[in-house]
């Protein structure tokens, strides 16, 4: 796309020298541009295309080389990329070699935070709030009007997130400039839920959003005298007066509320962020968008095109790249099955309908299955509650926001013995969404509670079986771990076998092995490929271990007393992962482990790429397992010296 505007500028300060006109015109070329990348390459769409002339009013307002603006939901973040010089590196998108997909320091100073997950937008402000005040460089208009202002810019309905209502309860006790900039868009990543939601529905849709004629002494008059809010009232300029939302939400957290206003409309926007930008006390602007606007298949259905895979648009028809059928689907599809047979299974998920395949579920369970919105936290404890009834409650969640829910799997869930069964989708690396979203730590939080059952799915097959394993498995929490890629069809022809608790299954079986690959999950399908690649040069025996606690120690007793160097392969983080299972479980049971090694995510961080390109930079792609079986094997005395030890246990 030709883009005269967009080209010319390289800092926000270029923005600056523009008209009104001009930058109506530079929207259009934002919105443009961001359009045409994401439909060759995939990426956020929909809550970029909503952003667009508020990231503009924003930077052309405020000086965000000196100010501090905090994102929360860093999806939203691609116009403000192009407009603090990356236009060159847009067309990588989602690549190392070119611009993340979400607010990344590494790339510009004008990004402060790495920022992938919900509700820490207002928290992280506050903390920088509070920092230029003790560091005396925080705004004042009296005292220091050189000084830096703070903004945070958050939407897609993480405003109903349990850390960023702690955050607004911290914010309201600030005495010093401090702005909330709430995109208010009506959605999430699919519809939000909740109470608060609905509220601010309404508010979208009164009467007075529409007419906004609402008259500075009428809401006055509202006001309590001598009130906090009162008193910020007070001080307020005329068309923040005129704009003030009267009885606010936001009021009851002792933050001035001005708006909703057209998110749209750039010059209203611009002359009341020139209005607000001196405000001497803590507020919310509340900014109404359309999510996908601009395009009306992306308005009309802002779900699908959230972060949509590539897509070509063919009249009045959209058709999005497939890849082959996802485990996504696969889960949603299975999770259907054991609905129907089973009444006492439920599920839910936590804004992630789409994205974890509870999308199926949801309009054949009404009544059984749940969105609860970006609440991971709440939705564990939920399960719990709803364990504890005698039903049967299955979580799916990415394996990314299961952290953000530790702390109930520890008290409401492990300690109470609670039957609760999670899915982990987008576990392991996960491609363009980078280090903010890699599922690398699932194993290592839930292998320290007791009776924790943790299971993988290396394909559609045994992704059912395992689903069906954990139906019935009632003795504590249990798990089970599929990445965000295509199910293998390697064994779609062969029936699978049912898991049993603690049993590895094998998948290639050789009288003699060289080397035994003990893969977890999808990497049992990278293993067998690596045997493929090693063939004629080693007898190499691959298994599925299905379990990461507990596992096979019979299949490792059996191998270690061969003297068959074991080779653990994982798609988690090697730091007390699978790997570190299988040791301990050795450790503790006398085996010998020096002719045991270990691959698995490295302890550093994996930034955006292709998932197959991350795999490689890691050595978990087939052609790095079968390199590593080389020079491990060719190393004659780790082989020597296993077989002697073996020897010295065995006698």
């Amino acid at each position: 796309m030709n883009c005269p505007l967009l080209s010319t500028i390289h800092s926000p300060a270029d923005l600056r020298r523009l008209s009104i006109e001009q930058l109506e015109a530079l929207a259009a070329e934002v919105r443009q541009t961001i359009y045409d990348q994401v439909s060759k390459t995939g990426g956020h769409l929909a809550p970029n295309l909503g952003v667009v002339e508020l990231t503009i009013a924003l930077h052309y307002v405020f000086d965000f080389s000196y100010d501090r603006l905090l994102f929360d939901v860093g999806h939203q973040c691609y116009p403000h990329k192009l407009l603090t010089g990356r236009l060159p590196l847009l067309g990588k998108l989602r690549t190392r070699e070119g611009m993340a997909g979400f607010p990344e320091p590494r790339e510009s100073a004008f990004d402060l935070f790495s920022v992938g997950h919900a509700g820490t937008g207002i928290p992280t402000a506050v903390g920088m709030a509070r920092g230029d005040l003790i560091n005396g460089e925080s705004f004042d208009p009296e005292t220091n009007p050189k000084g830096r202002r703070v903004v945070t810019l958050i939407g897609d309905a993480s405003i109903v997130n349990g850390v960023a209502m702690e955050g607004l309860n911290n914010a309201g006790t600030l005495k010093r400039q401090f702005l909330v900039v709430f995109n208010d868009n009506g959605m999430s990543i699919a519809k939000p839920q909740g109470a608060v939601a609905a509220y601010f529905d309404r508010v979208r849709t009164s009467r007075t959003y529409r007419t906004m004629k609402r008259a500075a002494k009428d809401v006055v008059s509202h006001l309590p005298g001598g009130s906090i809010i009162g008193e910020m009232y007070h001080r307020a300029g005329e068309m923040m007066k005129a704009a003030v939302a009267e009885d606010a939400w936001f009021e009851k957290f002792g933050l001035l509320t001005v708006g909703p206003v057209d998110g749209h409309d750039l010059r209203s926007l611009i002359a009341m962020l020139i209005e607000v930008r001196d405000f001497d006390r803590p507020m919310v602007l509340h900014v109404h968008t359309i999510k996908g606007k601009g395009y009306e298949h992306c308005e009309g259905d802002a779900t699908t095109f959230h972060s949509p895979k590539p897509f070509v648009v063919q009249g009045c028809r959209v058709e999005l790249k497939s890849s082959g059928r996802s485990f996504t689907s696969a889960f949603g599809d299975a999770m259907c099955d054991l609905m129907e047979r089973d009444s006492r299974v439920v599920c839910a998920t936590a804004a992630m309908p789409d994205g974890t395949g509870i999308v199926k579920v949801l309009p054949k369970f009404p009544d059984r299955a749940w969105d609860t919105g970006i609440c991971e936290s709440h939705a564990m404890d939920m399960m719990a509650g709803l364990a504890k009834t005698g039903l049967k409650p299955f979580f799916a969640v990415y394996s990314t926001f299961l952290q953000r829910a530790f702390d109930q799997v520890f008290q409401e869930v492990s300690l109470q013995g609670m039957p609760v069964r999670l899915c982990l989708d987008r576990a392991g690396l996960v491609g363009g969404d980078g280090a903010v979203h890699h599922g690398f730590c699932d194993i290592s939080i839930l292998r320290i509670f007791p009776q924790a059952c943790l299971l993988a799915a290396m394909d559609e097959p045994s992704l059912r079986a395992g689903l069906e394993f954990m139906r019935t498995y009632d003795a504590g929490v249990s798990a089970i771990r599929y990445p965000r890629d295509s199910v293998s069809e390697r064994f779609v022809n062969e029936p699978c076998p049912p898991f049993e608790i603690g049993k590895a299954r094998a998948l290639k079986i050789e009288d003699k092995p060289d080397v035994a690959l003990l893969a977890y999950g999808v990497m049992a399908i990278n293993a067998l490929d690596a045997a493929e690649l090693l063939n004629g040069e080693y007898r190499v025996s691959v298994y599925d271990a299905r379990f990461a606690k507990p596992v096979d120690l019979e299949l490792l007793r059996d191998l270690i007393a061969r003297g068959v160097p074991i080779l653990t392969i994982e798609d988690h983080g090697l730091t007390s992962g699978f790997g570190s299972c299988v040791l301990d479980a050795c450790h503790a049971a006398g085996l010998p482990t020096g002719g045991i090694k270990s691959l698995g995510i490295p302890e550093r961080w994996i930034y955006q790429d292709s998932r197959s390109k991350q795999l490689a930079e890691v050595g978990l792609d087939a052609a790095s397992i079968a390199r590593t079986v080389r020079e491990w094997l060719d190393t004659a005395p780790v082989t020597a010296e296993v077989v002697k030890h073996v020897g010295q246990v065995a006698s």
